[in-house]
């Protein structure tokens, strides 16, 4: 049967009905299983396998990738866990990666890492394609789009086709979108990679990460990396995760609106310069984000002055966390340059929008910008 993105969410993943069973078991806590004889069965050991890694694991493939033969998701204990694992399991000493030079602050620590395994490792910017440039010979791409925290997007399809060609693998890290705003999969990636401690779980109370993988083969490589290094998910955050995806399109169709109701307000402010959002039709990357996603995140990014400036007013929002991380229901902001990593201002903000309502954020962060400049 057909459903539509909300029904999914709802019902992801779930058992087949058992009278007096309940919808969703709870967490299974295991380290061993009984097994007599041969080892034969789905679950032999705790670092293996878990039942409440498997209804997980099914809901979010079937988000990710829904109607889709073959695919197969991993879930892991983080989102650099689920990150490292599909970099390290699928290249070797002597192979090329390419990655975005404007991605996620913990990306130079996997450079790093790869490098010292002898692995070559490329960067180009999200923006413009620019990864073409630096494709050549390359084992595998790692894209990430959009961009975090600078919110560029570059055309997944246009990429993964141009390294297909070339021999080389995709994979996609689709945290600040989520399933419900991009599917990389469909639109040619072989990978799907995420940390499920943002928007998907949407809390701010638990960290995983999870791979969507287009084949067996791929993800049996990923499997055997997280059994090797034991980057696997607790049982309770597992069940957290899977319990959090029923209200998925509510949060996102709630933070996506804030977010879009949030950069319509600063795009009126004076002292808010290098404004981003893919949502924004005046955006730059709002052409090719309208061509390959269904929603544009909850993420808005901009600049103030100076750091001063920023942090009165990150001090002055009473309806916004100054907390890093994001998608989270509650906002929150920060001073990214505060980490160090990024390429960007001493007053550069990354927002999320949360689900509070819409007037109530928009009229705090005005207030807030209000007392932050007087």
């Amino acid at each position: 049967m057909s459903t539509g993105e909300g029904t999914r969410a709802v019902r992801a993943g779930l058992p087949e009905p058992q009278k007096y069973e309940p919808t969703l078991p709870g967490p299974v806590f295991a380290a061993h299983y009984h097994l007599p004889g041969e080892p034969t069965g789905p679950y032999t050991y705790g670092r293996d396998s878990n039942p409440t890694w498997t209804l997980l694991e099914q809901a979010v493939g079937e988000l990710e990738a829904p109607g889709e033969a073959g695919v197969e998701t991993v879930v892991f204990a983080s989102g650099m866990a689920a990150v490292s694992a599909v970099l390290l399991s699928q290249v070797r000493a002597g192979d090329a990666v390419v990655l975005p030079d404007d991605g996620y602050q913990a990306l130079p620590l996997v450079r790093e890492q790869l490098e010292e395994y002898g692995v070559e490792v490329r960067t180009a910017p999200t923006g413009g394609d620019a990864q073409l440039a630096v494709l050549d010979g390359a084992k595998l791409l790692w894209i990430e789009t959009p961009s975090n925290p600078g919110l560029d997007v570059c055309d997944v399809r246009r990429l993964a086709d141009a390294a297909h060609a070339g021999g080389a693998l995709v994979a996609v890290d689709n945290t600040l979108a989520t399933p419900l705003g991009q599917r990389p999969l469909a639109l040619g990636a072989d990978f799907a990679v995420a940390s499920g401690t943002k928007g998907l779980t949407g809390h701010g109370d638990l960290l995983l990460g999870y791979v969507v993988c287009r084949t067996a083969e791929l993800a049996a490589r990923v499997r055997h990396w997280r059994k090797v290094v034991g980057a696997i998910p607790g049982p309770m955050e597992a069940w957290l995760a899977h319990r959090s995806l029923a209200t998925l399109q509510l949060r996102s169709d709630r933070q996506c609106a804030n977010a879009l109701a949030l950069a319509r307000a600063l795009a009126a402010r004076a002292e808010v310069t290098g404004l981003r959002y893919p949502g924004l039709p005046e955006d730059p990357s709002h052409k090719i984000a309208s061509e390959q996603m269904r929603r544009f995140g909850s993420v808005v990014s901009f600049d103030l002055p100076d750091r001063e400036h920023a942090e009165r007013f990150l001090a002055e929002a009473r309806l916004v966390d100054d907390a890093t991380s994001f998608g989270s229901v509650r906002s929150s902001a920060e001073r990214r340059g505060r980490w160090g990593g990024d390429a960007v201002s001493e007053g550069f903000i990354r927002f999320s929008a949360g689900v509070e309502d819409t007037d109530d954020l928009v009229a705090d962060v005005l207030r807030a910008l209000d007392a932050a400049a007087g």
